[in-house]
């Protein structure tokens, strides 16, 4: 991101299948990244879960239901930026 947005170096975006599955998620991330020493600077959107912004500074997240994932299109929006596909093995 650092060539395309001043304000972060990371943007994550993934999907959960439904509210709890988002929150369980953006719970997850934060957990793990606290660990790290890291604290959000920002959480917003876990009421609802349809869009939940975790904001590290450098680690900006995104977790959404799918449906708003496809609308909100941010891949395409930040198309610019190289993309790193991560899996869990």
């Amino acid at each position: 991101m650092g060539k395309v947005a001043n304000f972060c170096d990371f943007f994550v975006i993934c999907s959960g299948n439904s509210d709890r599955h988002v929150k369980t998620i953006a719970e997850t991330m934060e957990e793990a990244l606290g660990q790290k020493g890291l604290k959000p600077l920002h959480v917003e959107g876990t009421r609802e879960a349809n869009w939940v912004l975790l904001d590290f500074g450098d680690i900006v997240a995104h977790i959404f239901q799918k449906d708003t994932r496809e609308f909100y299109n941010l891949e395409h929006l930040w198309q610019d930026a190289p993309e790193i596909n991560w899996e869990k093995k």
